[in-house]
This record gives structure tokens, sequence and C-alpha cells, in this order.
């Protein structure tokens, strides 16, 4: 699943799934206490359905979303990772599959979800691919097919895990936001400015989503890359 390809380098790879390649890596180590504290942070109510998202592009999001997904699986949790960035999807590469069927052929009923599904190497781990691109994916996003799509994998999913565009680019991640049980918002450490940060947060608490926290990642301590969670703040 992970050999080399023509469109997704060996050593990108292993960056982008450092949890399954490399699971005793310090950066490793900073997903799975994500993990821990978004568990902490659902003792009063349960996180099945988590989006990703970041203010900009290129700011990590997707592999945030990925290794995430990655060390639920590893905690045996049934875990599907949903890409649901319908303008630039990344997972078919990342995992190495076809995007043939996906998301959007699934809430078009095109393709049933069983059909959609891809089994990847990782235990307890299931990909669902974006699916062609649609000329409408905000209006894909909050159509009622997705509010049955939701209910449909809550039902057959311990953890399901949302890739989503930037906030400060389109509407899609707003419009997903309060349909999901919390949100990370993902941080590049000196590239994501404060301004655009704060204004993300503004939408999500404007689409009344709940903030579980921000990562901050590429942040450079000693000779290593390290991933930071930061729990909610008002």
């Amino acid at each position: 699943m992970f050999k080399r390809t023509p469109k997704t380098a060996a050593g990108d790879q292993k960056r982008k799934l450092v949890t399954a390649l490399d699971p005793k890596s310090p950066i490793s180590e900073q997903y799975r206490t994500i993990r821990t504290n978004i568990q902490f942070s659902a003792v009063d109510e349960e996180v099945k359905t988590i989006m990703v998202t970041s203010p900009g592009p290129a700011e990590g999001k997707s592999t945030t979303a990925s290794n995430v997904a990655v060390v639920f699986a590893q905690q045996e949790k049934r875990v599907l990772l949903v890409d649901a960035d319908l303008r630039k999807p990344t997972s078919h590469y990342t995992f190495n599959m076809t995007n043939t069927f996906g998301l959007t052929t699934v809430l078009s009923k095109q393709v049933s979800l069983e059909k959609s599904l891809n089994k990847t190497d990782i235990d307890n781990l299931f990909v669902l691919t974006s699916g062609p691109i649609p000329p409408n994916p905000a209006e894909l996003l909050g159509s009622k097919a997705m509010s049955v799509f939701l209910e449909e994998v809550k039902e057959k999913f311990d953890i399901i895990v949302f890739d989503t565009p930037p906030m400060l680019a389109v509407t899609d991640a707003q419009v997903l936001a309060n349909q999901c049980d919390g949100v990370i918002l993902v941080a590049y450490s000196g590239k994501t400015e404060i301004e655009e940060a704060s204004k993300s947060k503004e939408l999500l608490v404007a689409a009344k989503a709940k903030l579980l926290g921000v990562v901050l990642n590429h942040k450079k301590l000693q000779s290593s890359d390290y991933y930071y969670y930061y729990g909610n703040t008002k």
C-alpha cells in the first residue's frame, strides 16, 4: 500500500503517514497525545465525528487528519477517514488508491457506501476518498444526503475523521463544522498568521462548531519536528 508510485514518492509518503511507518518516532508520539486530548475532551459528550481544517492551504491539515485516523485505528477502534476536500482531494494519493468512487458518488447515490469504502493495510482503518470533483461542493456537504451519510457511518464506525478544505478559502468547512462532534484547527508554525487563525476561529464559532483545539505543526524543537495540541480556549 505504501510502495513508491509515480505521484507519491516514498519519502513523502513516510512523512505523511509517519504514525504507520515509524510509530516510535517523536512525531508519532505527539499524534498519540492529540488522540488522548481528544478523548479527554469527550468526558461529557461522545466525540465520534472529527473535522480537521486549517486557515489556509498547505498548512498540514490532510497530513494531520490521516495520522489522527491512524492512531485511533492503532487503538483498535474502527475508523473511517473521509476526504471531504471536494476541491483538492489528497487521500487517494496518500494511501495510493483510485478515486473513481468516493464521497461524491455516495452522496449522489451513484454508488453505495459499502462499494466505495477502501480497506487500508492498517488494521481497523478505512478510507472514503472524495470521488469525482463536483461543481457544487458546499451544497453537497450541506445536503440532506450528507446528514443521512453521517448517521450511516456513525453506526458502522467508532471514529470518523473528515479532511476538509481550508476555512478562509471556501465555505465548505463551515457548512460541515456544526454537523461534526468536534473540530481540530491546524496551523503551520511560522506560516499561519495570527489574524488568519483568529478569523478561522470566529468562523467556526459563528457556525456553532465545537473547537476541540489547535494543532501547531512544524514547530522545531532541537533536531525534530514536533506536533503540539492546544486545548480549546475561549
